[in-house]
């Protein structure tokens, strides 16, 4: 009997320590889940940098509020950062324009807009209207420029109104390419984007108030530092061009992508004979341009008003994406 029960204490002892083995084995296997978990988390922060930025120029006229008020309902319906390429309230920027004009439709969004003025914001003043209107959100009013970061993108505000007797010019030496340079070298590992009114390249139909060549030496600042994508308004059309160096010439590995997106509402003017390089051109479509921008690469999407059919869309890595990923 005492053979017996000592048979079956060994046989529960050993049993009991078979079964705790098997439960420290299986809760062992649970943590690769956990980890796996864990980089899911870490994938899906990684993917959190991931910024929208929004928006169009030359947009509101109360003569016409029904093209401004079309694109606003876009930008509603979508999230993020939203930029505003100049010419904002026409036709001088004055306070009851912005009041009466830009106010009611792209001001809905005036909170998480990023400004940038257009030559109607000086259209007879100093853009006093203007910087009144969008306060510290526009930079010091002196300079109009400024820059800003969303996520590992550095985003350039420029003044591109070069003409304005405060602003010093835009030539290179001047306040605001000295400001430039000096920015984007402190930025050296960012993808880089800029945005401002006016543009250096442009089919538009009349070449004086299309094509900007004083702008060049900004864009020599901005291909010198590696960066990705110019935006402007000014014409009232859409018109994107191949990767570029500040000459024109292609350059597909090192070159600046300009997407001309006057397109807020305003009215539409001409196109002319494309340009070089220019790939995809519109002059009959409100819309906005969607960017998607992430850690080594980005997206473009332009989005129409209702009921129209232009499309525009691509995506590209960022210049400096090698070096932002290390």
């Amino acid at each position: 009997m005492r053979i017996a029960r000592l048979v079956v204490f060994v046989f529960m002892a050993v049993f009991l320590v078979f079964n705790r083995e098997s439960e420290a084995q299986q809760g062992s296997t649970s943590n690769p889940s956990s980890a796996k978990k864990t980089g899911k988390a870490h994938d899906s922060k990684r993917d959190s940098g991931t910024f929208t930025l929004v928006g169009a120029g030359d947009i509101a006229g109360c003569d016409n509020i029904a093209g401004a008020q079309a694109t606003a309902k876009l930008i509603a319906q979508i999230p993020g950062t939203v930029f505003a390429a100049g010419d904002l309230a026409y036709d001088r920027g004055t306070d009851s324009e912005f009041q009466n004009c830009y106010g009611p439709t792209w001001g809905a969004f005036k909170d998480r807009t990023k400004p940038a003025p257009g030559n109607h914001e000086y259209n007879g003043s100093n853009a006093v209207g203007y910087f009144r209107y969008w306060g510290n959100q526009a930079g010091d009013p002196k300079r109009g420029y400024y820059s800003y970061d969303l996520g590992s993108w550095h985003i350039v505000v420029l003044n591109t109104n070069c003409d304005v007797p405060s602003l010093g010019g835009c030539a290179e030496g001047s306040p605001e390419e000295t400001w430039l340079r000096q920015d984007l070298a402190a930025h050296p590992n960012s993808c880089i984007a800029a945005y401002g009114h006016h543009a250096l390249f442009s089919s538009g139909f009349f070449s004086r108030h299309a094509r900007h060549t004083e702008l060049r030496p900004f864009w020599q600042d901005l291909y010198a530092a590696h960066a990705d994508l110019v935006l402007a308004g000014h014409e009232h059309s859409y018109e994107r061009f191949a990767l570029q160096d500040p000459q024109g010439n292609l350059d597909v590995l090192h070159g600046i992508r300009q997407i001309t997106v006057g397109t807020g509402g305003k009215s539409h003017t001409l196109l002319g004979l494309a340009q070089a390089n220019s790939e995809v051109r519109n002059d009959n479509t409100y819309g906005v341009l969607k960017l998607t921008l992430s850690p080594r690469k980005y997206k473009w999407e332009f989005i129409p008003e209702t009921g129209g059919s232009f499309r525009d869309s691509g995506e590209a890595s960022c210049h400096n994406g090698s070096v932002t990923s290390k």
